[in-house]
């Protein structure tokens, strides 16, 4: 179907558009803990970033640690729209649809598998992974920017990274998926992608930009 043996996909923000809600909660929090942020700001500091990194980043820009309310606001939206469920990208759900079901693909995200999983069960493509789920803070030592979760997904599917493309939106995920040598397709649909974030991704060193999924199937040849 493609000159490509594998597709490995970030989630958020390339199958599921939940990048502008989660950053605008968490602007929102630290808005009103004392550190004024806008979404924006948010999206651009701690977007791709998870684990110790996330809090980390966060940390240092703040200048102290954060309180336990800080992760019980956390738990508390991420049951919301667990249970309630985010709208997928547009086009995602037919381009995973479409792939041949023994063609090997997978998830490679920085957001934890329980999130993954329960939001692929949302939009009915669960099946479509079977258990090529892989977190950046489950299954590597290293989460992104570094490459270990693209290079662990891709020796798990059996496929030289080399011959695998992968659909990243984030900066921190682009310049994980570069250094994998991988060929990375920098997405730019979600509702948190705004004016030059393209440019940024190109920066970065993607090999090609999609506006929507039909630049997707363009960049693959399919």
């Amino acid at each position: 179907m493609t000159r490509f043996a594998a597709l490995l996909f970030d989630f958020d923000g390339v199958l599921i558009d939940s990048e502008y809600e989660g950053n605008r909660h968490l602007a929102e929090w630290l808005t009103a803990n004392g550190h004024p942020h806008t979404p924006e700001e948010a999206m651009h500091h701690y977007m791709g970033l998870a684990g110790k990194d996330f809090i980390a980043t966060i940390e240092g820009r703040i200048g102290h640690v954060l309180p336990e309310s800080f992760y019980e606001a956390r738990r508390v939206e991420d049951v919301r729209a667990m249970d309630e469920g985010v709208m997928a990208i547009a086009g995602a759900i037919d381009f995973v649809r479409s792939l041949p079901a023994d063609f090997p693909k997978a998830v490679v995200s920085s957001s934890p598998t329980v999130w993954i999983d329960r939001h692929l069960r949302h939009l009915g493509l669960r099946e479509a992974f079977g258990e090529h789920i892989y977190s950046g803070r489950e299954h590597v030592t290293r989460g992104k920017p570094a490459p270990d979760l693209y290079l662990y997904a891709a020796d798990r599917l059996g496929v030289a990274i080399a011959d695998c493309a992968i659909l990243e939106d984030s900066p921190v995920g682009a310049t994980g998926a570069v250094a994998s040598g991988g060929y990375v397709i920098g997405m730019c649909m979600g509702t948190h992608c705004a004016v030059g974030h393209d440019q940024r991704l190109r920066d970065i060193g993607v090999s090609a930009i999609a506006q929507d999924y039909a630049d997707v199937r363009r960049a693959l040849g399919v």
